[in-house]
């Protein structure tokens, strides 16, 4: 029996940490339930090293991640979303393009760890706060019924963890 794959598309302003971690996460996911893709309104030239590193060890084919323009995701022959998440505070605000299928949205903020000074180690805790925040999150819409997921519960999972 096939599953069915549900595509969530995480979307922050330059599309090079906290997107790139999301779609790593949901890619990867052991449930199998999510495809994950990311974005930005003001796309960067690279996504982050640390992030990166993030989505090698969760096993994503890093040659698949670039920082792109959410854009991408509305012409006719993308891929269809089933949930739209922001994950940064300017992209919540940002007018967002019309999304084909009317996709279930939320936010669920971070700060940008991009943004943290401080030694590597420092650096690279700030990325796997961001990491096991999202972990949490994703996991709790994993084990939801997707197909029943409306907005005000998509946006309910970000208080719960």
């Amino acid at each position: 029996m096939n599953m069915k794959q549900y595509n969530i598309l995480f979307l922050c302003t330059h599309n090079s940490a906290r997107s790139i971690i999301g779609e790593a996460l949901a890619s990867t996911h052991p449930s199998g339930k999510l495809r994950g893709f990311s974005a930005g309104s003001t796309p960067g030239t690279s996504v982050n090293p640390y992030a990166v590193q993030i989505a090698k060890e969760l096993g994503l084919d890093i040659a698949l991640l670039k920082s792109k323009s959410w854009d991408v995701y509305v012409k006719s022959d993308a891929p269809k979303m089933d949930f739209i998440i922001t994950v940064c505070d300017n992209a919540a605000g940002e007018q967002c393009p019309f999304w084909p299928g009317q996709p279930t949205t939320a936010h669920w903020g971070f700060p940008d760890p991009s943004q943290v000074q401080g030694t590597e180690l420092e650096k690279k805790a700030a990325f796997n706060e961001v990491m096991n925040g999202l972990k949490k999150r994703i996991d709790i819409l994993a084990s939801m019924p997707l197909d029943k997921l409306d907005s005000m519960s998509l946006k309910a999972i970000h208080t719960q963890s």
